[in-house]
């Protein structure tokens, strides 16, 4: 195995399990600040590799690398006949050992003394603080990474200064493919005898300072003749241009083609600048956004996956990927050809994106997700408020365990899928490279 592969898989390996750390950062923090006793602080699954203890709290790292947790006491309200001020009684059940079972667990942990330092006692907006801690950081750190790239190196941004002039019109699919030939048609910036250097200033009559805009407008313009304002050798001039109708690829998806818009056959001039807060508050949101439509169509691309382990087909590149499968990324990232610091960039941003996507994924409101605790401190602080404006006697605290057989389906699904992206990820892992 190439040892810069090796290197660029340890190396985005320990950044996830430095994110998983800080995440459990997020919550112990403020688990501690409200006065919740935490047990247990750990990086891992499974038998323990190493650990310390410092004060209360057990500190250490396990050997399946896959998440990890904070143990905090009381996280299960006790049985009704326990506390019967607190809570209404639970309706029997096939589940209902297990959940009893799971509360009797919970209350061995609490010493004498422990009664106001448990976790279902906390007031709601402070468990809902306690568990948006972790996705906090994760959101924290996506942050921070991406402000490091934008405004520390840069970012490749495209200037409306032509760099290249296409001579003729060639069919969008067959772009990468062919030169020109005889029989094809010249394009309208080379018929109009644009040049390189020429910055763009307007497009029929409106004005524009970035090369998004001056496309947008020239795809919304469709065929037909207009001006642009063009800048060359230090004086502003127009130039009419005879635009036509063209497929294109979308500028928000290459892999979409656009039907019929404006063309002009002309290549910006990329540079790189750094970016302020602004942008990196952008880019956030852009990601988010993608982020958000990826989370909804796991079920289906986890299909795929399937598929790709167990039939051979071809693994999704948009897919979901596994620590191993991330840590394979940073292996071919460093092995490329590309510059150092063009590689740490890549580092950089895909360790954001990773964190974005682990923050989100967490807010889900389903349990054993930190959003499905934050789901139920919601839910009581609304029964809380709702009881104090009209009221009424103050409802007991939010039972999660009456959730727990949704918490076992669930934490097995993400066992499976967990398992499956490890084992795809190994037999037939996305490349980078193609």
């Amino acid at each position: 195995m190439n040892w810069l592969f090796l290197a660029g898989f340890l190396v985005l390996f320990v950044g996830l399990l430095l994110s998983i750390a800080l995440h459990e950062i997020g919550h112990l923090v403020p688990a501690k600040l409200f006065g919740v006793r935490v047990t247990q602080y750990m990086v891992g699954f499974g038998p323990t590799l190493w650990s310390r203890g410092r004060g209360e709290t057990e500190y250490g790292v396990k050997w399946l690398p896959f998440g990890g947790y904070i143990r905090m006491i009381g996280m299960l309200p006790p049985r009704p006949s326990d506390d019967p001020t607190k809570l209404r009684s639970v309706s029997t059940g096939p589940w209902q050992g297990l959940i009893e079972n799971a509360r009797a667990v919970a209350s061995e942990e609490i010493r004498p003394g422990d009664e106001s330092r448990v976790f279902y006692r906390k007031p709601w907006w402070q468990k809902v603080i306690i568990m948006f801690g972790g996705p906090a950081m994760n959101f924290v750190l996506a942050f921070a990474l991406f402000s490091v790239v934008a405004m520390g190196f840069g970012v490749q941004t495209y200037k409306p200064v032509v760099s290249t002039v296409s001579q003729c019109v060639v069919p969008a699919t067959q772009a990468e493919q062919r030169d020109c030939r005889p029989s094809d048609p010249m394009t309208p910036a080379a018929k109009a005898g644009l040049l390189p250097g020429d910055r763009i200033v307007s497009v029929g009559g409106t004005r524009v300072s970035s090369w998004e805009s001056a496309t947008a407008l020239i795809r919304a313009h469709g065929a037909g003749r207009t001006d642009l304002g063009v800048v060359r050798g230090g004086k502003e001039t127009t130039i009419g241009v005879d635009l036509i109708a063209q497929d294109r690829p979308s500028v928000d998806d290459p892999d979409k083609i656009e039907k019929n818009v404006g063309f002009l056959g002309v290549a910006p001039t990329m540079v790189v600048e750094k970016q302020g807060p602004g942008f990196v508050v952008g880019q956030m949101w852009d990601f988010t956004q993608r982020t958000a439509v990826a989370m909804v169509n796991i079920p289906k691309k986890m299909v795929g996956v399937w598929n790709a382990a167990f039939s051979g087909e071809k693994r999704d590149p948009n897919g979901p990927v596994g620590i191993v499968g991330a840590g394979r990324f940073g292996g071919e990232i460093a092995a490329s050809s590309v510059p150092l610091e063009n590689k740490i960039i890549i580092f950089i941003n895909l360790l954001a994106g990773l964190n974005l996507a682990v923050g989100m994924f967490n807010l889900i409101p389903l349990l054993p997700l930190d959003g499905g605790h934050i789901a139920g401190g919601l839910w009581e602080g609304l029964k809380r408020g709702f009881a104090r404006v009209s009221r009424r006697p103050m409802p007991g605290y939010v039972d999660v365990a009456k959730a727990l057989p949704v918490t076992y389906v669930m934490a097995a699904l993400l066992l499976v899928m967990g398992g499956l992206l490890v084992y795809a990820d190994l037999v037939n892992p996305i490349r980078l490279s193609g």
